[in-house]
């Protein structure tokens, strides 16, 4: 036997269908906020890696020559440090040999 839809459910219909929407809608939009947020803090982690990389490195140099280097560059050259100069902006004050340097890195 046919059923007509009444306006009754024509509209409950419509809700339904609205509210499937949104849902998705809702969704989709916690998933792209969550890979942002893990995003971020991966970058921020990786950040902090890389200056105990530094330092840990500083720290085998004054430990092996008696100071600390002068530059991240002599790291690098002497020590087998990699630093990824594309993704991190990386500042490197040493003040005297026998203090040990200021590091900070940035993620881009």
């Amino acid at each position: 036997m046919y059923h007509e839809k009444t306006k009754r459910d024509q509209e409950l219909a419509r809700r339904k269908l609205l509210s499937r929407v949104v849902a998705v809608f809702l969704v989709v939009a916690l998933a792209v906020l969550a890979f942002f947020t893990v995003r971020e803090y991966s970058r921020q982690q990786g950040a902090a890696s890389m200056r105990d990389a530094i330092l840990n490195s500083a720290k085998r140099c004054c430990a092996v020559e008696g100071s600390y280097p002068s530059s991240l560059d002599y790291l690098e050259e002497n020590y087998g440090l990699s630093v990824n100069h594309n993704d991190y902006v990386i500042t490197y004050e040493a003040y005297a040999g026998n203090v040990m340097p200021s590091v900070v890195v940035v993620p881009r």
